[in-house]
């Protein structure tokens, strides 16, 4: 899911399918991620190893109801954060705090109101709910280069006992 390390295919390469034998599959990315932590664990060279998706699905959880009340409120709270921020910058840049910090809260929360409002009233009472966008996918494979495939499958069968 992450690269610490930031190695991985070369920038601005095309985008590839993955390569390699299957060595396992898994019903959710928690069990995928473990077995390949298993290996890591192991001393397995898991830079032979990918992860995934297969079938994918993109889902969209209700988080719930949508109303003019749960608009401005988000819009006041994340703009006030957003003029925080801003009216802090502005006292390190002019030596004052309290003025800064007003008029960065103030501004900001007007632009939260704005920026909220403006795209709830363009839905006109089309889309009254709040969600989130997720892609998950039907089951996770777990692919090795062919040249270590079968001692991975051996180690991860020893896993599932």
């Amino acid at each position: 899911m992450t690269n610490p390390l930031g190695a991985g295919p070369r920038q601005g390469a095309l985008p590839e399918p993955p390569t390699g034998w299957p060595i396992g599959s898994y019903p959710t990315y928690a069990e995928a991620q473990r077995a390949v932590d298993y290996l890591s664990d192991q001393e397995f060279p898991v830079q032979d190893v990918t992860i995934v998706g297969v079938n994918l699905m993109q889902v969209e959880r209700v988080l719930g109801r949508l109303n003019w009340a749960k608009v401005i409120g988000g819009g006041v709270v994340s703009g006030a954060w957003l003029g925080v921020f801003i009216g802090l910058l502005l006292g390190i840049v002019t030596g004052g705090w309290i003025a800064p910090l007003l008029i960065g809260v103030v501004g900001g929360i007007i632009f939260g109101v704005i920026s909220t409002s403006v795209p709830y009233a363009a839905t006109k009472g089309t889309r009254d709910f709040a969600s989130s966008m997720q892609l998950v996918a039907g089951r996770y494979d777990v692919l090795c280069n062919p040249k270590s495939a079968e001692r991975a499958r051996d180690m991860l069968a020893k896993l599932a006992i």
